[in-house]
């Protein structure tokens, strides 16, 4: 649970970051940073014994974590009457090219959470939770859009699940080899990886006069997609 006095999430043998601890964080500021500026997580889970791992877009509202999928789900289904499951996300900033094979890394943001995933059930708050995820990830755009149908909501499943426990674990360092590996005439090197906005390509079928929306703006091409995440969540969650 987090330690609304130190805003920090608990440390417990489930979420302690125990290899490396030193790149381990419990704060919810830098947890959050990693889960806000993603836009896809992996769900981790159990049912009958047999361990699957989901991909799916997601959403943070404060303290508590929403994704959403087909009504015909399995893994949603089994989470109806509350499921444990580990959240993650990934963010690969860099390749590392070292001097040995061992030292050879990535550069990466991590955020693994912990806790019992459960079914929106109330119709309003299901409704809410899926015009927060449009807006979390486009914002104001819910708004430009025509009503949700009644089928359409019908067919969607929403869970959410409160962060019980986590943790953040971050590599930032480049190049790390040996004191006398450095002396070596081996090329080394940290080669920047990142995922980037590309040119919009409008609908062949859009209707003349409609222009590109206010909302969108900061999806300007060759932007980094996580920092657009970052900032469309801020812009959605805290008014910036």
């Amino acid at each position: 649970m987090s330690d609304a006095a130190t805003d920090t999430y608990s440390v417990t043998d489930r979420n302690r970051v125990k290899r490396l601890h030193e790149r381990g964080h419990y704060d919810q500021a830098s947890v959050h940073a990693i889960l806000d500026a993603a836009m896809v997580a992996h769900i981790a889970y159990v049912i009958d014994g047999q361990p699957f791992c989901t991909p799916t877009a997601f959403w943070r509202e404060g303290t508590h974590l929403y994704w959403h999928g087909s009504a015909a789900s399995r893994m949603l289904r089994a989470q109806k009457p509350g499921l444990p499951v580990c959240l993650t996300v990934t963010h690969l900033d860099s390749l590392v090219l070292a001097r040995s094979g061992f030292n050879h890394s990535v550069d990466y943001r991590s955020a693994m959470c912990f806790g019992t995933a459960h079914i929106i059930e109330d119709p309003e708050a299901k409704v809410r939770a899926l015009d927060a995820m449009i807006d979390r990830f486009y914002p104001g755009r819910n708004a430009e859009l025509r009503p949700s149908t009644a089928q359409e909501i019908k067919a969607t499943m929403v869970v959410g699940m409160e962060i019980a426990e986590a943790s953040a674990k971050v590599r930032n360092k480049g190049v790390g080899d040996e004191e006398e590996d450095y002396a070596l005439p081996i090329y080394a090197a940290r080669i920047p990886v990142t995922q980037v906005i590309g040119t919009p390509e409008p609908c062949p079928r859009l209707v003349d006069g409609v222009a590109f929306p206010e909302g969108l703006k900061g999806f300007t091409a060759g932007r980094r997609l996580d920092e657009v995440m970052l900032e469309s969540h801020r812009t959605t969650f805290d008014g910036e």
